[in-house]
């Protein structure tokens, strides 16, 4: 917003009533009367807290979910695959291999995150 002009009188006048407003502010909310009433008080928040049990039932309900989903993969893949590692052969369910490949992946992971988690605590240690 720009300064008023250094010519333009800054002191109230006499009658008592405020100083007009310069064109500029005019036409925006400084301009205008109040807004009226206030808004009606908020009511007090009546939802329930979240407690650790809570958050432990959700947890169970997303487990028993998952596992049964996990009994409808192994029911549907249950044909055997031939599976050759290094000097290793044999003979395993489709769904046993794809669960101990996605077990293995999930230890990668976790191995890659411990040792991200290593490098962050050693950096808020050392400031």
């Amino acid at each position: 917003m720009a300064y008023p002009p250094e010519d333009r009188p800054n002191a109230a006048p006499e009658d008592g009533a405020p100083p007009p407003l310069p064109p500029e502010l005019a036409g925006t909310l400084a301009g205008l009367a109040g807004a009226g009433k206030a808004p009606p008080p908020r009511r007090p928040d009546t939802s329930v807290p979240r407690t650790r049990t809570s958050a432990v039932w959700f947890g169970v309900w997303a487990g028993a979910v998952a596992l049964l989903l996990l009994i409808v993969f192994v029911a549907q893949n249950t044909g055997n695959v031939r599976l050759s590692f290094l000097w290793m052969q044999g003979q395993i369910s489709l769904a046993l291999a794809m669960l101990i490949a996605g077990v293995c992946g999930a230890f990668v992971a976790m191995a890659v995150a411990s040792v991200r988690i290593i490098q962050l605590r050693r950096l808020v240690r050392r400031r």
